[in-house]
């Protein structure tokens, strides 16, 4: 049944893309809400938001899914469907990635600029086409463990879409509670950004030997092993890594950006990323996400046959 839920779950998103309204902008709204009555500042305030932010649509998710379980289990997968919905993410970046490089394949370097700014909410001006397929690629690789490969493992883990809805919601409680730097906002935003990150690292290593299995797996698990520490965030680094690695690009690098010079990590082996690297990371990404739909039919055969 999880396999056909995630089937079903993909096809609906490519058919009818996820709208910001149903999902992202009211769990913002939820996260904006509490921090605005539990943010006292302190650390232990920022794990009663993290609890009250989860618990309710955890559990309220789980308690339909039994519910619907117990009257038919064809209602209990519809619900599954609606929930990987909601959660799935692939159309919501692959836009963005999709224009970028069709703007690079057509030479306007400006309009790749603009559209790379607004995805990754920040500006984009002066930099080169080498550097604007690099970004791109670093957020593509990032953005389909985030948005779609880590969903899937956490929804197989947890009874129900349950593991789904605690994956979305803790990376968003980490992006917007744990990147907060404002002085007033405290200790508030440290266990949220912690505990994500207690919950990524299995997904994130998993996401980079699937890479690895599907690109250049000896280059991969090379730049994972000696690049991925290196890099400011580990969870990141490790998907980075990998995912340069298979695809035999160049990606981090130092960064110029708004006159500053950002310092980042080399990694990956072989060329600077250009659009055909971005039309491999497509290649890439598709490839992964097939493995893991193959694993799931072999593991639902193996269960059936036993």
């Amino acid at each position: 049944m999880s396999l056909l839920s995630l089937i079903a779950a993909l096809l609906l998103e490519q058919l009818r893309p996820l709208s910001r309204r149903l999902f992202l902008d009211p769990a913002l709204h939820w996260a904006d809400f509490l921090e605005d009555r539990l943010n006292a500042g302190e650390r232990r305030h920022g794990l009663l938001g993290w609890c009250a932010a989860l618990l309710p649509p955890v559990l309220v998710v789980t308690a339909v899914y039994f519910l619907l379980d117990w009257i038919s289990p064809l209602l209990a997968w519809a619900w599954n469907v609606a929930v990987l919905y909601l959660t799935l993410g692939f159309r919501q970046f692959s836009h963005y990635f999709t224009d970028i490089h069709l703007a690079l394949r057509c030479g306007d370097l400006a309009r790749a600029r603009q559209l790379l700014g607004a995805w990754r909410g920040r500006s984009a001006e002066n930099l080169s086409s080498s550097e604007v397929a690099r970004l791109s690629i670093e957020e593509a690789l990032v953005a389909s463990h985030r948005h779609v490969f880590a969903v899937v493992l956490w929804f197989l883990v947890l009874p129900g879409p349950a593991g789904a809805i605690v994956y979305r919601l803790a990376a968003l409680l980490a992006q917007r509670w744990g990147r907060q730097r404002r002085e007033d906002f405290g200790e508030f935003g440290d266990f949220p950004r912690q505990a994500f990150a207690l919950i990524d690292w299995v997904p994130a290593r998993v996401t980079a030997v699937f890479f690895a299995i599907v690109g250049d797996f000896e280059d991969a698990i090379y730049c994972w092993r000696n690049q991925a520490a290196q890099w400011e965030d580990p969870d990141r680094g490790v998907i980075l890594a990998a995912g340069a690695g298979a695809l035999g690009v160049r990606l981090g690098q130092p960064l110029v950006e708004n006159g500053e010079l950002t310092e980042r990590a080399d990694l990956g082996l072989g060329e600077e990323a250009d659009a055909d690297f971005m039309q491999s990371t497509v290649g890439l990404v598709w490839r992964a996400l097939v493995l893991w739909l193959l694993l799931l039919l072999l593991l639902g055969v193996a269960s059936w046959v036993g």
